[in-house]
Order: C-alpha cells, then structure tokens, then sequence
C-alpha cells in the first residue's frame, strides 16, 4: 500500500459521527511550537478501555499531541476539537483538562524532589477528583509501599516511574497519556511496567501509550495508529501493524 493510500486510509478512519457523542475524540487538531507547525490536522477516536498506541519516528508528533491533548501550553492547539464523553477539553486550560480526567505521565516523570513516595500521591489529591485510595495504590504498587517514606527522586528509573503511573491513578482518571513508559528501563523493569498496563487494561482505563519500542506498545495495544510529520498516516489494529513488518519498516524502522 503506498504512504498516499495509508493517508487517505488513516483519515478517513475517523469517525465521522457527532466527536461530542464519542468517549474520546479529536477533530483537525493543529498545534505549534511558536510558528513550527508540529500537529498537523490529526483526527483519531478512542473507545472506552481501549489501549492506543501512539507511534512515529522521533520528532514525528507523538508527544506533542498528548501535551496538546492535556491542554498544556505548549505546543499551542491553535484550531481542532478534543472531547472526552461531552466534554469540550478544547475549551480547558490545562488544570481543567485534569480534572475532566485526563492524566499525563509525562516521559521526564516529575517527581518532586524534596517530598518521600507517599507525600507525592498525597499532593497529587489536593485538588479534586481523587482516584485510587493510598491503600489501593500501595496493594498494586508493593515496591512503592515499601519506599513510601524515601525520597521519590531518589528511587531507580523504574521505581519513579511507578510512582508517576501511581500518581495519575491517584487521580480520577479517565485517559490515562503514557509518555514513553519504558525509556532507559531495563528489561526486567520493563515488564513489571507492562505488568501495571495490563492491570490498569483490565479496570477498563482508557489509554493512550507513545512508545518508542513499537512492538512493545503492539503488544499491549488493541488499536494503533502512526504520525508522521505531524500528520497521521495509519490507523489500525494492533495486530495488523504487528503483522506488516513492510509498514513498520517504512514509518517506524523497526
């Protein structure tokens, strides 16, 4: 299939029901970086408890979709609808957006230096809405239960990324954005990340997932869809872009 016909597939994808009717939808959504032209024109759908993954080549638009997905600054959403189940979140700034229930695990983590594991979580329900109980954290998260009182910055890589996915769960959370979960992990650590995908999959928490270990994000996924330059050019199963190494090879390089 060419890279036109896939454009024109990936497009024409897009529901082209009511997006305010969908759980989750975007419409046309241009987004800069002052006047460089990141997201150009993406429209995607999402069904509840489905897991998304976002894939691209570096520097493709994957991220910065989640961040104008999340309302934040930058890049600036200069034209385009996002709607999470009636919910206009192009109409919300960034903390608003939270609140709806969109929850972004960025790919830096964040964790608060100078506050322990459980002063982190704590933070994270100030505001309302408030998700998982401490008690329901720690019973899925047994690591950050036994280092609830060290420093969170300093835990390993994978420890701070458990307590990052902990803290958007803290949330209530209807999207959860994960934003390259296993970047600089090891191997082992990478699957218990896995693991805590599958379980948050099973408690029907709709997800989006950019990965840049593709086939990693395939095999958690049930739909995927890939950006190129900004623009989508597949949407899929899964397991179609798992089965068409051809595909993978032209717009991912795997």
């Amino acid at each position: 299939m060419s890279a036109v016909s896939m454009k024109k597939e990936a497009i024409s994808a897009a529901n082209n029901s009511d997006p305010s009717q969908e759980f989750f939808a975007i419409r046309d959504l241009h987004a800069y970086y002052g006047e460089s032209y990141i997201v150009q024109g993406v429209n995607l759908d999402i069904k509840k408890g489905e897991i998304l993954a976002l894939l691209g080549r570096n520097g493709a638009g994957k991220t910065s979709t989640m961040r104008a997905i999340a309302r934040l600054a930058e890049p600036e959403a200069r034209a385009g609808e996002i709607w999470l189940e009636g919910q206009p979140l192009h109409t919300m700034k960034s903390y608003q957006a939270a609140q709806a229930g969109i929850q972004l695990v960025p790919e830096d983590r964040r964790i608060i230096p100078g506050m322990t594991v459980e002063e982190n979580l704590i933070l994270s329900q100030i505001a309302p809405n408030k998700g998982w109980s401490l008690e329901q954290i720690y019973a899925h998260f047994p690591r950050l239960a036994e280092r609830r009182n060290q420093e969170g910055v300093t835990m390993s890589g994978g420890e701070q990324q458990m307590l990052a996915v902990a803290r958007a769960l803290a949330r209530d959370v209807k999207l959860l954005l994960l934003d390259e979960p296993y970047e600089g992990l090891a191997p082992v650590i990478v699957k218990e990340i896995e693991n805590i995908v599958y379980d948050i999959k099973e408690r029907g928490i709709t997800t989006i997932i950019v990965e840049q270990n593709a086939v990693a994000a395939l095999r958690l996924s049930d739909r995927a869809v890939i950006l190129d330059s900004g623009e989508l050019v597949f949407s899929g199963s899964a397991k179609e872009l798992l089965d068409n190494p051809e595909l993978r090879n032209e717009y991912l390089a795997i």
